[in-house]
């Protein structure tokens, strides 16, 4: 095996890097951990939104530490439930984990579902997905309770230059702004201005595990009912022991919200696994939308025929 590859189908010099995403509970976490007992030299960078935070381990799915130990996961379980981490952030991070590996004569499995992570590394700049409803809806409501001259404000304070070009009665637009702020870390004017000078120095390959919706959403279900039966219950009534509620509806990770309404006797638990279910299936659904709509992605209803081509992939 050829532990740097060149890619010849790019024409180009640039390492191929390979990239396994899918749909959450698709099983990339299990096909990345059989191909590194094959290529013990793989390292793991994970482009997942969740499980970069500790303290939220069941819940997320994220591999324990012994996993993570043996198979050389990177960018797991290392940011404070509360605290910002961007895609400039997730970028960043990983090129500079690239760089260390590839300096190691080992090419590293980048794999996860956030598609937000991997087009901003594919790609040098983010498309920005509608996915964080709860924001907006917080938008929404100042504007309601505030009015529009607040958020213009906001905006004005964090990206002078676009409040510029957007008159301030223009919600829509505003909310727009601050939502790219808030997901990135960079004003919209500044976002808008990178181009090819933010394109990475690696090709990529993308490998997507998409099995079956009626397959994969069994397997969210079941799934789920393994995560309360391995004890989330009890990890969720620890988060709001140390003080950490607060902070975790702010990351809105699927699986805490639904049980803190529970333990504020809001609703029932079983209607809280039922929504945690409900919430994973439609979290699954915009992943595939997001990743249907990615350029130059290679799709794979099951795990063994994505299996055997990452296998031919290392095998070169």
């Amino acid at each position: 095996m050829n532990s740097i590859k060149n890619s010849a189908e790019n024409n180009s010099d640039q390492t191929l890097i390979p990239i396994m995403v899918g749909p959450t509970a698709s099983g990339k976490t299990t096909v990345a951990t059989e191909l590194a007992d094959s290529y013990p030299q793989i390292e793991i960078i994970s482009a997942d939104s969740r499980q970069i935070y500790k303290d939220l381990g069941i819940g997320t799915d994220k591999p324990s530490a012994e996993m993570i130990a043996k198979y050389k996961f990177h960018l797991v379980d290392f940011v404070e439930p509360g605290e910002r981490y961007t895609a400039f952030d997730f970028v960043e991070d990983s090129n500079k984990i690239i760089d260390t590996v590839i300096d190691k004569e080992i090419v590293p499995l980048i794999c996860g579902g956030t598609g937000l992570y991997i087009r901003s590394l594919v790609e040098g700049i983010v498309e920005l997905p509608d996915d964080d409803f709860s924001y907006r809806s917080q938008l929404e409501e100042e504007t309601i309770t505030k009015g529009p001259k607040y958020l213009f404000e906001k905006l004005q304070a964090i990206d002078p230059v676009e409040a510029e070009k957007v008159h301030p009665h223009n919600i829509k637009k505003i909310i727009r702004a601050l939502e790219i702020y808030h997901l990135t870390g960079k004003p919209k004017s500044e976002f808008l201005a990178h181009d090819q000078d933010d394109k990475s120095k690696y090709k990529y390959k993308i490998f997507c595990l998409n099995p079956p919706r009626e397959i994969l959403y069994e397997k969210i279900n079941a799934r789920v009912d393994v995560m309360i039966k391995s004890g989330l219950l009890n990890e969720v009534k620890l988060l709001i022991k140390n003080g950490q509620k607060e902070a975790v509806q702010k990351v809105n990770v699927i699986g805490y919200n639904e049980l803190f309404r529970y333990y504020d006797n809001e609703i029932s638990l079983e209607t809280a696994v039922n929504l945690i279910k409900q919430n994973s299936r439609r979290y699954a659904k915009r992943q595939i939308t997001w990743f249907t709509g990615t350029k130059n992605i290679n799709f794979y209803d099951s795990a063994d025929s994505l299996r055997a081509d990452l296998e031919r992939f290392w095998a070169q």
